[in-house]
């Protein structure tokens, strides 16, 4: 898995700067009330109308930013300020926050949505010379809110491999968290232990038709976060021991048909297990599992690399994924 060097965020930069824009093909995610409610993916969502859905556009930005912020001299930075001013506007971003705050739109980007918009106002104030994070700060705020009410209520984590999957959203949401909110940080830390800490070894499925998340790799990843660098190695080598799944069943995923929305997500599969392996391994310093870990995360990142800029119903957000991979250190 090669650095960001700049040929790699140009890249990426041209494929994200293609699809922000764009407001079609869409998929809301929209519960009307009346007839008033059907509007254009433009008119309900001025700032993230692109990239076929409201999160894929939220985190298609944290894209651009992070790109920006580590390759500020690439000719692609230029076109990503200029965009973000055109963006991240109050009327704009107040209109965002409004949908939000509807009462039909209680459940609107839950989790998901709402960790990548965490995720991306945590990135946006990075960049101290602008504004974008003010301006993004009240509708953080709003989802931020919205864990607090919605963890202590979920009785039972969501363990799916797609956007319903608790553990990756905790994940973005407690480093965010880490910098805006300390109380919404121990709550996180709070609910991850009481849910995941006494888990037995794993042994069940963790690939499903369409799945973007690796159920296990994602508990795995909030826990490395989160426990102590002993309790972690300790946690690690019991849920998911040496000559168990992780070394026996985690291979590279191959999409049949990048053209379906749904085959296409187990390129991002590929992507954010290599994500989490990489993290892991770093964890485990330099043991000889942790060399193994990093050569399953090189396998799998080659496995989709090439999707990132392929088929519309993947170059629209897997970027994201290959990014995350790649800012992460292996060592």
């Amino acid at each position: 898995m090669r650095h960001l060097d700049e040929a790699a965020a140009r890249r990426f930069a041209r494929t994200a700067l293609g699809h922000v824009g764009q407001e079609y093909p869409n998929k809301l995610d929209h519960v009307m009330a009346s007839d008033g409610d059907a509007q254009t993916p433009r008119e309900l969502h001025p700032a993230f109308y692109g990239s076929f859905d409201w999160h894929s556009c939220v985190h298609s930005w944290w894209t651009l930013l992070t790109l920006r912020r580590l390759h500020p001299d690439m000719p692609e930075a230029a076109q990503i300020d200029a965009l973000a001013n055109e963006t991240f506007t109050a009327d704009k971003l107040a209109a965002e926050l409004a949908y939000a705050q509807r009462p039909e739109s209680r459940g609107f980007e839950r989790p998901y949505g709402w960790a990548w918009l965490l995720y991306l106002h945590l990135e946006a104030s990075r960049h101290e010379a602008r504004e974008w994070a003010s301006m993004l700060e009240p509708l953080a705020r709003h989802f931020a809110a919205g864990f607090h009410d919605y963890l202590p209520r979920l009785a039972h984590p969501i363990t799916t491999g797609t956007h319903f999957n608790t553990a990756f959203a905790l994940t973005l949401s407690r480093e965010w968290a880490g910098v805006f909110d300390p109380d919404l940080r121990e709550l996180i830390t709070d609910y991850a232990i009481a849910h995941f800490r006494d888990l037995p070894e794993y042994s069940g499925w963790d690939i499903g038709g369409d799945s973007f998340l690796s159920p296990i790799l994602s508990v795995s990843l909030l826990m490395q976060r989160i426990l102590p660098l002993h309790d972690f190695v300790a946690w690690f080598g019991r849920v998911l021991p040496e000559g168990g799944w992780l070394d026996d069943a985690c291979n590279p995923v191959r999409v049949t048909d990048p053209s379906d929305g749904k085959m296409a997500h187990l390129d991002g599969l590929n992507l954010s297990r290599a994500w989490a392996l990489r993290a892991i391994a770093s964890a485990l310093g330099d043991d000889a599992r942790a060399a193994r870990l990093r050569a399953s995360a090189e396998r799998h990142f080659a496995s989709s690399i090439e999707a990132v800029d392929g088929d519309y119903m993947g170059s629209h957000w897997l970027a994201s994924f290959a990014l995350l991979a790649m800012v992460t250190p292996a060592e």
